[in-house]
């Protein structure tokens, strides 16, 4: 399986899950067709499964293109499908996806948004977050509860720590500042500081990260209570 990341709109990534063998392709949050249509056609791949993790637009944008010209299933969490266009699959929290050579356990991942989810693709230990887990953040919370997503993160922190984590923006130099500011000594941080440095400055994707790093480095990850979790989720709304 091979991941190819696709930038879209402003900061936004897009990933085409491939396998090379069949060639053939699942989309995880097309926030615009375009991109992604370009890079198929380019590589001749057939696009199998679009994978929503959550409804805001920037992450299903490309749905409706996609879909008709591909005439591909749109996976999407039950209960969100009339919020998503295109959707004619629904899963449920720990739900194993299956197509074809494709297979992913479903998570709900509530927070950023009610009906949020993730798709771990436990064989290969990659999981896509979308706007849950960050590098070196999390999401906004627009929909749920502090608590909800404490335990979301939660959820996905208990995974294998050689887990790649592949999230929804580049949003990591950013979040950066925000983990150095409340962990200062944290000689880890200092270090992935620096290595993100240099991928940004070559134009390159801070993305994938190590779910054993971000235990290690992001802020959110590393507290235990959730009343520390809400005093920093408020502290980096308005950093």
């Amino acid at each position: 399986m091979k991941i190819e990341i696709i930038k879209c709109l402003q900061d936004n990534y897009s990933y085409l899950i491939i396998d090379e063998k069949n060639k053939s392709a699942c989309v995880v949050d097309p926030s615009e067709a375009s991109p992604i249509i370009n890079f198929i056609e380019n590589k001749k791949i057939k696009l199998e499964c679009i994978l929503n993790t959550h409804h805001h637009y920037d992450h299903i944008g490309g749905n409706i293109e996609l879909k008709n010209k591909y005439d591909c299933d749109v996976v999407v969490f039950e209960g969100d499908q009339s919020r998503i266009p295109g959707a004619n699959i629904n899963v449920v929290d720990n739900q194993i996806w299956k197509k074809n050579n494709f297979e992913a356990k479903i998570f709900h991942i509530p927070g950023h948004t009610t009906g949020h989810i993730a798709f771990y693709f436990f064989k290969e230990k990659k999981i896509f977050t979308g706007d849950t887990l960050f590098s070196l953040g999390c999401g906004r919370i627009f929909e749920g509860t502090y608590e909800q997503m404490f335990n979301s993160l939660n959820k996905i922190k208990k995974l294998p720590k050689n887990t790649e984590i592949y999230c929804g923006h580049e949003y990591t130099l950013q979040n950066s500042n925000f983990c150095l500011e409340n962990d200062s000594k944290n000689l880890k941080l200092q270090k992935k500081i620096v290595k993100i440095k240099e991928k940004l400055k070559k134009k390159l994707p801070t993305i994938p990260t190590i779910l054993g790093d971000e235990i290690e480095c992001n802020i959110f990850l590393k507290t235990n209570s959730l009343e520390s979790f809400t005093k920093l989720r408020d502290l980096k709304d308005n950093f």
